[in-house]
């Protein structure tokens, strides 16, 4: 895990809630309703805001993985059912 170059001290609610710093939240563009992944990765907690940019950043990200044909195979195939 490589070190923060700006860090802040957060505590859990009894519902186990968070309030995120608003340098962090404006940094991400994070806003009222944005969604996130939350996941494991080894022993750290990871929160992965979905935001426009990150959208805008997957564009591409699936291009001649084979994904799209995959997916119109599978409708056909539920099309046959």
């Amino acid at each position: 895990m490589k070190p923060a170059s700006k860090t802040d001290m957060i505590k859990f609610t009894v519902k186990g809630q968070v309030v995120i710093p608003r340098w962090l939240r404006k940094q991400f563009e994070i806003e009222e309703g944005t969604r996130a992944l939350v996941y494991q990765e080894g022993d750290s907690i990871v929160l992965k805001p979905i935001t426009p940019r990150h959208i805008r950043n997957l564009r591409g990200s699936l291009k001649g993985s084979g994904v799209l044909k995959s997916l119109m195979d599978d409708r056909k195939h539920e099309r046959e059912l």
